[in-house]
């Protein structure tokens, strides 16, 4: 990976934190409207951590790819992920 590992860790773990509050919370039966902030403001945080490690994709495995055919492989792959996350 690419992507500057100690960001993504940090990105990552305070998401694995987030989640552990967000079970507490529906074991505590918390208000619905509160919980469901919360599960966004995770999925806010695994975006940013997604963005890190695809914008590092681009800047180094796609732009040092050796050959046009790797280089066009790895772009149609980036693609495809990029329209997981966009359906």
């Amino acid at each position: 990976m690419m992507a500057d590992a100690k960001t993504v860790t940090r990105l990552l773990k305070t998401a694995r934190g987030q989640l552990d509050g967000i079970l507490k919370m529906v074991e505590d039966d918390r208000y619905c409207i509160d919980i469901s902030q919360q599960i966004m403001a995770t999925e806010a945080i695994l975006n940013r951590a997604n963005k890190e490690i695809l914008a590092a994709h681009l800047k180094h495995c796609v732009q040092e790819a050796a050959s046009d055919e790797e280089r066009a492989a790895k772009i149609d792959e980036f693609t495809q992920t990029l329209g997981r996350i966009l359906k």
